[in-house]
């Protein structure tokens, strides 16, 4: 009896993997942020708010179903959610240790509406600006901050 819970704590330890404290673990590098262009919406020309950057695994594991979120808000309602966007950064092959990831883009789905041209829109009184939050997380562990991004009033050019 004892063999078989020995052989049960076992495998479940080996399920988890190591441990590795994502914000040391991981580094976000060349971040640009700004304003990208959502084409035409309802007759009106749309920005949303995005972040562009790498990712690179520092730690000495490999990371093993690792996703990340990015929580967009206005910086007037921080603690309101304006639009969250989930990625996959690896699957089961694992984010090996020193890997870096592709160049990564993530954009709101959320952002303003108008008739003005895209720079005059970024200048309108109305205009809110937004902070936007990235968050990791790999196998069973829990959410992870990993920093946060002001999103200067600038267009993005892609």
């Amino acid at each position: 009896m004892t063999l078989f819970v020995t052989s049960v704590t076992s495998v479940a330890s080996f399920g988890c993997g190591p441990k590795v404290d994502l914000t040391t673990g991981l580094h976000v590098a060349d971040v640009t942020t700004g304003w990208a262009d959502a084409g035409i919406v309802d007759g009106q020309n749309k920005l949303v708010p995005s972040i562009s950057f790498t990712l690179k695994n520092v730690s000495d594991k490999s990371l093993v179903a690792l996703d990340l979120n990015a929580k967009f808000y206005r910086v007037t309602e921080p603690t309101i959610d304006w639009d969250t966007d989930m990625i996959n950064i690896a699957g089961s092959e694992g984010f090996a240790a020193g890997a870096s990831s592709k160049h990564v883009t993530i954009d709101s789905k959320q952002g303003y509406k108008g008739t003005d041209s895209r720079v005059d829109m970024l200048k309108n009184s109305q205009f809110v600006d937004a902070k936007i939050a990235i968050f990791a997380k790999y196998s069973n562990t829990a959410w992870v901050r990993l920093g946060d991004y002001d999103v200067p009033r600038q267009l993005i050019a892609r």
